[in-house]
C-alpha cells in the first residue's frame, strides 16, 4: 500500500477521502472509537472532524476535553508526516498544552495549518543539519458554530530513523 498515493486520491475525491479514513483507523486504533474522521487535506492543511456522540461526551454533555485534545494532535501529527514523508521520519509528542475556551454542543474540528516558509526553515533545514528537531505547532478546535472550543500546542520530536535508538531489555 502506497500511503503517499492514497492521500493525494484524498485530497482530490471524498471516496479517496473514505479509503484513507479507512486506513487510517486500522494503523491508528486509538482514534476508531471515537470516529475522528480526516475530511480537508491539502499540502499546508489538515481538519478533522470530532462527532458529536455520545462516546464523545462529557458529564455535561459537552465534547470531552481528552477527546478535544486526541483531534488536535491528530492533526498536527498526520500533516506534518504528510509533508516529511512517512518513510524517512519518526515522530513522537513531547508535550502538549491545551487552553479550553469553549463547552462544544455540536461537530467539532481540529484545523492544523503551516506554511512552507515556516515547515522549511523550522523542521526541513534543522532536520538537515542536525538530524533532530522540535517543532510546535498550534491547532485551532471550532464546533459547526465557529466557536473557538479550545487552542493546542504539540511539541514533535522529528528525526530520521537512523537517529532513533531504541533500548531493549
Amino acid at each position: 500500500m502506497n500511503i503517499e498515493k492514497l492521500i493525494q486520491s484524498a485530497k482530490k475525491s471524498s471516496w479517496g477521502r473514505m479509503k484513507l479514513n479507512f486506513i487510517l483507523q486500522r494503523f491508528i486504533p486509538f482514534n476508531r472509537p471515537h470516529g475522528l474522521k480526516v475530511i480537508h487535506i491539502a499540502d499546508n492543511e489538515v481538519k478533522v472532524k470530532i462527532p458529536y456522540w455520545r462516546i464523545n461526551q462529557n458529564h455535561l454533555k459537552g465534547i470531552h476535553a481528552c477527546c478535544l485534545a486526541t483531534a488536535a494532535e491528530y492533526s498536527s501529527g498526520f500533516l506534518l508526516l504528510y509533508k516529511l514523508g512517512m518513510k524517512n521520519y519518526r515522530i513522537i509528542m513531547e508535550s502538549m498544552e491545551v487552553s479550553y475556551k469553549y463547552q462544544g454542543k455540536t461537530n467539532a474540528f481540529a484545523t492544523f495549518t503551516i506554511d512552507d516558509e515556516d515547515f522549511n526553515t523550522n523542521v526541513l533545514q534543522p532536520l538537515k543539519s542536525e538530524g533532530v528537531v522540535y517543532k510546535k505547532c498550534t491547532i485551532e478546535v471550532r464546533d459547526t458554530n465557529n466557536n473557538l472550543l479550545c487552542i493546542a500546542t504539540t511539541n514533535w520530536q522529528i528525526k530520521t530513523w537512523d537517529q532513533v535508538k531504541t533500548k531493549v531489555g
